[in-house]
């Protein structure tokens, strides 16, 4: 949502008690007079509330929950066994910046990681700008409304919160712009994960009911969908969330974690089950057609839940990773430029199938393998040879192989925009955050995990896309999230629940002294603990 941004910047006190740097300043041209901010309601939740939806997306490295690089999304994707961005020649080293995402070696001086942890804590702290804001200006609001100002920005501030937690672990925990730098210190990861698990449950009630993906006064916001399907995530993860030592090799156990759920002590497990179904009653459902949630204009899907909304003309967000993907002669064919990049690993292919008569169909929406054809003709290289993308001929250094620019299947997922701008990276397809489908097999884990049975759930997802039944096990289920969510940015967050992230997994070795775990974190940026010597590293770093 392209909303005016709100006034001031942020001191040089709060960005000490995170350790910020200075990304955190607004330009003056974007600021207007504090008077002229707060002299309405209307203006009021313009500058406090509206203006936090334009951090969700983002048009610049590490700013946005997806569509751009070396944030959020790629920090979720490349480091694992779902996708990677070989080497190619001169292509693609960037400093070796690829390679050690996929092999696990980042350190704590990456910059690309501090300015994550520099775009999650902006918002954060902008939203404890936005909450005493509205106290200050209170005088304006009736009951109502200034209840459910807060209500939506804490919701946010949770989730961005969740964000931090799944990624840094141990991070300080900040509520308000006047607590000293020198008391800020770090919070443990359960500790973080219940406030923010509680946040959102609190404000859950003030929330509208209505969908957060359909065009209107709600579009691009939380909502309860929004709210629910977070909540169902926490609690799925609840026993690498609740421990709080992730090297010791002993996790908590989720039938023996509790959560209060209106006036009922429901463990992990029950919980997500709880969340889930929340989502059925207000009325998400599966779409009969699994591309139609990614279609050009896909704001009407009954399954989206919560989505980055973009318009080429309205919007300055963007969506990078087609553009990223795709190799240089298949972006001419559709009239813009391409960087040849990123694919799939083989144990992905492996899973999808590929060159197998039992191959997924979900294996032709998510990738371009093969010959590429664009509008009935044939997409040639070096003269007259056709582009043939070659699935199975991918390593992590192809350079000097004879499939250096073609090796691994390209990202596909979302239809092109044949009319978008900036080579393809402003489209007006809504950028898929949450949907209906992941939280069925959030479900059908949970009930596994649970001792019951998540059969019916796995099989609606996998009917409606055209597949057979299969036994709900929980390694089906993992496979299943990978044939269903790929390119989605779940896969690193669902490798660490299943305990497999830090093992040696595709390509990858795993590294000397990774079976404890550490690598289940990221370290906590060098520049973060030069700025606050209250910070202290996470373990193996």
């Amino acid at each position: 949502m392209n909303i005016a941004h709100s006034l001031g910047t942020l001191t040089a006190g709060i960005a000490l008690m995170c350790g910020l740097t200075g990304c955190l300043s607004e330009s003056p041209r974007d600021r207007i007079d504090e008077e002229q901010a707060y002299e309405t309601a209307t203006t009021l939740y313009v500058n406090t509330v509206a203006t936090l939806y334009n951090y969700i997306g983002g048009n610049s490295d590490s700013q946005g929950l997806q569509g751009t690089y070396r944030g959020v999304y790629d920090y979720n994707t490349f480091t694992t066994d779902e996708a990677m961005i070989p080497t190619r020649g001169g292509d693609w080293y960037d400093g070796g910046f690829w390679q050690n995402l996929y092999l696990h070696r980042w350190t704590s001086t990456d910059p690309a990681l501090a300015d994550t942890w520099n775009y999650l804590y902006k918002v954060v702290v902008t939203c404890n700008q936005s909450l005493e804001a509205i106290d200050a200006h209170s005088s304006l609001l009736t009951t109502e409304q200034r209840q459910d100002y807060e209500a939506e920005v804490r919701a946010v501030r949770a989730l961005f919160y969740c964000y931090l937690m799944d990624m840094y672990g141990r991070i300080p925990l900040i509520t308000s712009t006047k607590i000293n730098a020198a008391d800020v210190v770090q919070s443990e990861r359960p500790t973080v994960y219940r406030f923010a698990f509680d946040e959102l449950q609190a404000v859950l009630p003030r929330l509208s009911a209505e969908r957060s993906n359909l065009q209107g006064n709600y579009y691009g916001r939380i909502t309860q969908g929004v709210a629910c399907f977070a909540l169902a995530k926490l609690a799925l993860n609840a026993e690498v969330y609740t421990d709080a030592d992730w090297t010791d090799g002993h996790r908590p156990d989720g039938r023996s974690i509790y959560f209060n759920v209106n006036g009922k002590q429901l463990n992990a497990w029950e919980t997500t089950v709880y969340y889930c179904d929340r989502l059925t009653t207000l009325g998400y459902e599966l779409n009969d057609d699994y591309e139609a949630n990614f279609v050009v204009h896909n704001e009407t899907s009954p399954e989206n839940i919560f989505t980055i909304p973009m318009d080429k003309t309205l919007y300055a967000n963007q969506f990078q990773y087609l553009f990223r993907s795709r190799h240089y002669a298949h972006g001419g064919a559709l009239g813009c430029a391409a960087e040849n990049g990123s694919c799939a690993t083989l144990s992905t292919m492996k899973a999808y199938g590929y060159g197998t008569a039992e191959a997924d169909k979900r294996l032709e929406s998510n990738f371009f393998t093969g010959a590429v054809v664009i509008d009935g003709k044939a997409v040639t290289v070096d003269g007259d040879k056709p582009l043939v993308y070659q699935p199975l001929a991918v390593k992590l250094d192809l350079t000097g192989d004879p499939y250096e620019k073609t090796g691994g299947a390209r990202m596909k997922k979302y239809e092109t925009d044949r009319t978008a701008h900036a080579d393809g990276k402003l489209q007006d397809n809504d950028i898929v955050l949450f949907r209906y489908a992941d939280a069925l097999l959030m479900k059908a884990e949970a009930l596994v995990r649970n001792g019951e049975s998540g059969q019916a759930e796995l099989d609606a997802v996998r009917s409606r896309a055209g597949m057979p039944s299969r036994p709900a096990t929980l390694s089906n289920l993992l496979e299943e999230r990978l044939l269903e969510l790929m390119w989605e940015g779940w896969r690193r967050q669902d490798l660490v629940r299943y305990g497999l992230f830090s093992t040696a997994y595709d390509q990858r070795p795993q590294l000397t002294d990774e079976a404890n775990g550490y690598t289940t974190v990221f370290p906590i940026p060098n520049n973060a603990l030069m700025l606050n010597q209250n910070l202290e590293q996470n373990p193996g770093y």
